[in-house]
């Protein structure tokens, strides 16, 4: 974080004007999968898609300053929480307790995420506009199964860093193509976050409509904990510049 402010700040005092925006983004989340076991080694493995899989609500807010034509930073909240009722096919071990075949259980699944993005923008590629930077993440996980009176979770809070790349290209004269990545594959897991969208700007000046689609996946495979999950949204959103 101290070297997101130094950047920041670096960056702020050789702008000759900055530019804020504010992006909101919503839609509706379905779990392809959603694969858990604690501990990693020897609970059992099972699905709280299996539960339900959608659709849930699910939004995010951005919140970036563009210094100049080639350097931003911005703000990332993405909060998620997910309850879903339903019955496990077998009996469960979960964190050292037993959740039992054919009895009502209640899953609770949070995956709320903060981050911090540095982008610089390269040089164009044909049509296109990139930008590449990093992120540093901050993810407060959690997943709490209810059974009868017996309720047992698993939570965590940790950093993870990502490599991040956008970009853009017009598809018609009013019609942008754009795409958002932040992601990184190492032994401990992977985490993988892309969007894609279409955006067009409306009637009032620097306002953007943009809808499209949304995948996160990843998890980690260790002796403490088995979790996988990949998450599909599709989505409608509003960027608004000032």
């Amino acid at each position: 974080m101290s070297i997101f402010l130094f950047v920041w700040l670096l960056l702020l005092s050789s702008a000759v004007q900055a530019q804020t925006y504010l992006s909101l983004e919503g839609g509706a989340l379905w779990q392809g999968l959603n694969d858990q076991a604690v501990p990693g080694d020897s609970g059992t493995r099972f699905s709280i898609a299996d539960f339900k899989q959608g659709p849930f609500a699910s939004y995010r807010i951005y919140l970036g300053y563009q210094f100049s034509e080639r350097h931003q930073i911005r703000f990332l909240y993405a909060p998620l929480e997910l309850t879903v009722h339903g019955q496990f096919n077998k009996t469960i071990s979960f964190n050292n307790a037993n959740f039992l075949a054919n009895t009502a259980a209640t899953a609770f699944y949070k995956f709320n995420s903060y981050r911090v993005t540095y982008a610089c923008s390269i040089e164009d590629l044909q049509s296109w506009k990139l930008s590449l930077g990093f992120t540093a993440k901050v993810r407060d996980a959690e997943v709490r199964l209810t059974q009868g009176s017996t309720t047992v979770s698993k939570s965590n809070i940790g950093f993870v860093p990502l490599f991040h790349i956008d970009g853009k290209t017009a598809v018609f004269s009013d019609l942008l193509f754009r795409f958002d990545f932040d992601g990184l594959v190492a032994p401990q897991g992977r985490a993988v976050d892309l969007g894609i969208f279409l955006e067009t700007q409306l009637i009032y000046d620097q306002t953007f409509l943009f809808a499209g689609y949304r995948t996160i996946e990843g998890g980690a495979d260790n002796d403490k904990v088995y979790n996988f999950a990949w998450l599909h949204i599709l989505t409608l959103g509003l960027r608004t510049e000032f």
